[in-house]
């Protein structure tokens, strides 16, 4: 049985993605078509609500309340941005969706700038994706030229254009209002929240940003009505989820699946199971900045909710599958290594607790740390979550925090001087408890 469903997906693979006209074979602008034509940009706003659609960036807030909030605001001047910085490591969805259907996400913008009462669209796309930006460029010629985008489109009064910009490689741009300011040509750093970018974004105006899965869906949800929509996935949170799944897996790359569908089906369905015949450890869900997951939890359904009351996330969609030979303190020193490097340094907690975490991390790998030390990981965890400014330093703790909880017994082996993998070759073998 194929677990997979394809709607973000639809056409990767079986179009041209530099072909305007494979795209309109294939059902492509109609959508964008009956939304300017027949519906009331109120209407298509009813639809995603109806639909129950959440942002796939990772916050997984309701796409049609984000839009029902800027639309009300009057301004002379509205704008859609389209977040692409994808700066999640093991996270590559939204490059491979820009690569093989840039136009569903030309599509979902303007569906969107017809909603809210904009003209003005924005791709942020990460610096590094050059073939993403150079196929997204091309289609905006294309949907140009054939009137799809510019004025007047399908012989209505909206007009709508679309312009690529390339970010300079920051994770923090990720975070919405940061990406804001690299657009401004401002220092990168989030601002403080409220206003909400919704009400005073891009040059003080309301701002739609939505990630670029968010946008792929849209389309069809126009096309197909929301009820369609919402007869996939689970009642709360219908469609589909697209993942990155790496590490230790026989089916490495990327797929999309309904939501709910447990942990234990992507890994030994759609993933092959793990190679070498080794045991599973531990999944990490929604990146770098996610929790991670033992293996009493792989009959656990895999949607925004159920995640959230264990500590993790479906977050950007990535999913690194790790096997019984790692050791838990070597992955989290690379993790923590990756968001001190990362942190913009604007707020304390995220700044000083970054290195700090780090360093704990560090030490007890090296099997110097003190059980003072060790006790101080939840506290200063929980503050950052609590203190930190933006998404950055709030989500930084999660993987540590879920494996304090679900991996003890090998923090403990480390203050104890032992390594249960071998992994951390510098600990002696101590016998004192701590």
């Amino acid at each position: 049985m194929d677990l997979q469903k394809r709607v973000v997906l639809r056409n990767c693979g079986r179009i041209d993605p530099d072909s305007i006209e494979e795209y309109i074979a294939h059902n492509g602008y109609q959508a964008l078509g009956r939304a300017v034509t027949t519906l009331r940009p109120a209407e298509v706003i009813a639809m995603v609500k109806d639909s129950l659609l959440r942002g796939r960036g990772g916050a997984g807030f309701p796409t049609g309340l984000k839009w029902s909030l800027t639309a009300k605001i009057e301004a002379d001047q509205k704008y859609i941005v389209c977040n692409a910085d994808e700066g999640e490591p093991g996270t590559f969805k939204d490059r491979l969706i820009m690569e093989g259907d840039p136009h569903g996400v030309i599509e979902g913008m303007a569906i969107a700038g017809y909603a809210v009462g904009a003209d003005q669209g924005i791709i942020y796309i990460r610096g590094e994706y050059q073939l993403s930006s150079e196929r997204m460029k091309r289609a905006i010629q294309q949907a140009t030229a054939y009137g799809l985008l510019g004025e007047g489109i399908f012989g209505s009064d909206f007009n709508f254009t679309i312009q690529v910009r390339s970010g300079a490689g920051a994770y923090v741009c990720g975070e919405e209002t940061a990406l804001l300011e690299s657009l401004e040509g401002n220092r990168v750093e989030p601002r403080v929240k409220p206003p909400y970018p919704g009400v005073a974004g891009l040059w003080g105006k309301p701002t739609v940003v939505n990630n670029v899965e968010t946008l792929a869906n849209i389309p069809p949800i126009i096309l197909n009505g929301p009820e369609w929509f919402r007869r996939i996935g689970t009642e709360k949170c219908p469609g589909t989820k697209v993942f990155t799944m790496l590490g230790d897996i026989n089916n490495q790359g990327l797929i999309e699946v309904p939501m709910g569908i447990t942990l234990r089906e992507i890994v030994y369905g759609v993933g092959g199971g793990i190679p070498g015949g080794k045991g599973f450890k531990m999944a990490q869900t929604g990146g770098t900045s996610g929790g991670c997951l033992p293996a009493a939890f792989l009959d656990m359904p895999m949607d925004y909710d159920t995640l959230s009351k264990v500590g993790s996330a479906l977050g950007s969609g990535a999913m690194l599958i790790i096997d019984d030979t790692h050791c838990v303190v070597d992955l989290l020193k690379s993790f923590m290594r990756f968001f001190c490097h990362e942190s913009c340094g604007k707020c304390t907690p995220c700044r000083e607790g970054t290195v700090r975490l780090y360093e704990i991390i560090q030490a007890l790998a090296e099997g110097t740390a003190t059980v003072t030390e060790f006790r101080l990981l939840k506290e200063l965890s929980t503050t950052m979550q609590l203190s930190a400014l933006c998404g950055l330093g709030q989500s930084a703790p999660n993987s540590l925090l879920t494996c304090l909880e679900y991996f003890a017994e090998e923090f403990q082996a480390h203050l104890n001087g032992r390594c249960p993998t071998g992994t951390c070759k510098n600990l002696s073998v101590k016998s004192d408890a701590v």
